[in-house]
């Protein structure tokens, strides 16, 4: 299975965001106004304002890929149609496959481009510059970034100091989602602290329910839980470091990230199905089966972004009531706040495709999918009452709180080689890792092996 669209990183953000994400999470009032600016043109759950002067383009056509499927794909076709009620213009949705590059380079091989693609890592926008195939944003797409995002989002979708990425969609990665009556039925307290989780799960695992579900069999999840520990107990400086390969994966900051996920991972009976059912266990059932089977579920946390939420809506548990979240607990001196996102580039430059990447700079186009729910922006003009619930405004909040201090999802900045594809590099060893946690100096061994591989120097 792929890697959803994904997601925030953060240091001094941190505090700031757990605190908003404590308060506001309890949800024992949905509070229409949130203290902060509403956009002047925002609908009240109808057709959204204008803030964009789109041109006329009567007659043109466009075609737009993304690896998106489901309502992901059906949500943004949403978007797509409001750009040409609009403009005029026709514009296609192509399924793309992942790794999006390699799809891309076989369209571009031959000669069918599609016009705008939306990328879901830096690493790869920045190989579609050095292969010659993104084209740079035009001024109007520019005026909007710079009026509707934070530095830090401008700067990713930069390479060499010129922009090229829209970042469209955003995740939050710093989440653990909760079974409420699950929690309340063995006096678990949300936790703040590390110790505070082990102190929860201890208590869930009393009352006769497994505190943790793992999606092992998506390699993906398992770096996130790792980024997410080894930012907050190492730092923002050692994690940039680390997803550079300027340190190397035997580093002592990477033995004791990976000692204090084996206080989960290797804890007999705290993940569902051990670690065998957890590898076998895909990302969307790790979330279903948190939120099934009444009173007995299978687990009663699950650790992932924003986006779990779609995977919620499949069950009878409503977000805010019976599925409730809290902010990743710090392990060091911070919470971590971990990101990543799709942004949009353009391969065919056209007035069209300038257009479009403009749209999608703009409010109006996320305010249409941010209705829709299942998505997060990370434009601060997006009125948080777009947002179809209190849970998702609050994630969106602590967002666009966050600033300029996060860190963009580490796995996402590799190479694809180590931290892109099933069975290799760093899913793989992390999904061996999960299987024996008592390995941590083997684990240690292989991921720098991989990475060398990979990154081409030695750490």
């Amino acid at each position: 299975m792929r890697k959803p669209s994904d997601t925030i990183r953060g240091h001094r953000a941190g505090a700031a965001v757990a605190a908003l994400l404590a308060g506001a999470l309890t949800l024992t009032a949905c509070s229409g106004g949130d203290g902060g600016k509403k956009d002047a043109d925002e609908g009240g759950g109808g057709a959204t304002g204008s803030t964009v002067t789109l041109p006329k383009l009567n007659g043109t056509e466009l075609e737009v890929a993304a690896v998106w499927t489901g309502t992901e794909q059906a949500n943004f076709k949403k978007v797509l149609a409001e750009f040409e009620k609009r403009t005029g213009a026709k514009v296609t949705f192509v399924p793309a496959q992942d790794p999006i590059i390699n799809f891309l380079g076989s369209k571009i091989a031959g000669g069918q481009p599609p016009d705008v693609a939306l990328l879901p890592q830096p690493g790869a926008i920045k190989q579609a510059v050095e292969k010659k195939w993104a084209k740079p944003l035009g001024p109007d797409a520019v005026k909007e970034l710079q009026k509707n995002y934070s530095q830090g989002w401008q700067d990713i979708g930069k390479v060499d100091g010129k922009p090229y990425g829209v970042y469209y969609k955003a995740a939050n990665k710093s989440l653990i989602w909760y079974n409420a009556p699950v929690f309340e039925n063995a006096g678990a307290k949300e936790p703040k602290t590390w110790a505070e989780l082990l102190t929860a799960a201890q208590a869930v695992y009393d009352s006769g329910v497994t505190p943790f579900s793992v999606g092992g069999a998506d390699g993906w999840t398992l770096t996130d839980w790792f980024e997410n520990v080894y930012l907050s107990q190492a730092g923002p400086e050692k994690y940039d470091q680390l997803a550079k390969h300027e340190i190397k994966w035997t580093d002592p900051s990477v033995k004791q990230a990976l000692t204090t996920l084996a206080q989960i991972w290797g804890k007999k009976d705290y993940v569902a199905g051990g670690a065998d059912g957890a590898l076998q266990t895909e990302f969307p059932a790790s979330v279903t089966q948190t939120f099934t089977g009444g009173d007995q579920p299978k687990a009663a946390m699950v650790y992932e972004g924003d986006f779990a939420q779609v995977n919620i809506g499949e069950t009878k548990a409503k977000v805010g009531a019976d599925a409730k979240v809290f902010p990743f607990p710090s392990v060091g001196s911070t919470a971590p706040v971990v990101s990543g996102g799709d942004a949009a580039v353009i391969l065919k430059d056209s007035k069209g495709a300038q257009a479009l990447a403009t749209f999608l700079a703009s409010p109006d186009a996320a305010t249409v999918q941010a209705k829709l729910g299942g998505y997060l922006s990370p434009n601060k003009n997006v009125p948080d009452s777009a947002y179809p619930n209190e849970t998702q405004r609050t994630i969106a909040k602590a967002l666009i709180a966050s600033g300029d201090d996060f860190r963009f999802d580490m796995s996402d900045q590799a190479p694809q080689a180590f931290g892109g594809t099933p069975g290799k590099g760093e899913w793989k060893d992390l999904q061996d890792f999960l299987k024996n946690p008592k390995d941590v100096a083997g684990t240690q061994a292989r991921l720098e092996k991989d990475a060398a591989a990979a990154y081409g120097n030695g750490g």
